[in-house]
């Protein structure tokens, strides 16, 4: 099947339509979305012809629950593509200093003046304000926001900047693996909820 390359847009309405009328939908994000992965690229977009792999990561088993019932009884997505299979994973173990790589790229966001400023892994900045997103999320799921720190892997020799487009707004984003150092409920609190800026749109997905 083939898909275009703004699908982004379309697995957001999917897990809107799936959750239903809920409260999340303007608040702080403490789920993720990946992109679908097993695709390939062709001309008009990617050729998923042995179907796709979507995680969807969330802290709140209420929202799960409504995710998988909204599937069940509306398994279809868009362009074709439905959903056939549904696995459920148990949070990963940790190290207190922990890597993970990427089923999305991180956005980071900040206002300056009356623009927005995006922030890429070469930016100084980015680990502080990518431990304040998630230090923020923490303190919204009443958890201990002391401690934690995010940094991309400064080790890493392939590092990428992503500009992405979403509903007409060009959003510069980074593929590099991640460092996170807390304590073990921190980190997997942290794959859970996903990394950065808008993870409810397709962004900061941690593998």
């Amino acid at each position: 099947m083939k898909v275009p390359f703004d699908y982004q847009r379309h697995l957001v309405g999917a897990f809107h339509k799936w959750i239903g009328e809920n409260q999340i939908h303007d608040d702080i994000s403490l789920y993720s979305l990946s992109w679908l992965m097993g695709g390939k690229i062709v001309k008009e977009g990617f050729d998923f012809k042995y179907g796709a792999e979507w995680s969807i990561s969330t802290y709140d088993p209420i929202l799960l629950k409504s995710l998988i019932s909204g599937i069940q009884q509306d398994p279809d997505i868009n362009f074709g593509m439905t959903v056939k299979e549904i696995t459920i994973s148990d949070d990963p173990q940790v190290e207190s200093i922990q890597k993970f790589y990427l089923n999305s790229p991180v956005f980071i966001k900040r206002k300056s003046g009356d623009r927005q400023k995006h922030y890429l892994f070469s930016d100084e900045e980015s680990g502080l304000f990518m431990t304040q997103t998630l230090q923020t999320k923490l303190k919204k799921a009443g958890l201990n926001p002391e401690g934690v720190q995010v940094s991309f892997d400064k080790t890493y020799r392939n590092p990428k900047t992503k500009i992405i487009t979403f509903n007409g707004v060009d959003c510069k984003a980074s593929m590099c693996p991640i460092v996170i150092e807390g304590n073990p409920e921190q980190i997997k609190f942290a794959w859970n909820v996903g990394i950065g800026n808008s993870t409810g749109i397709g962004f900061g997905a941690l593998k």
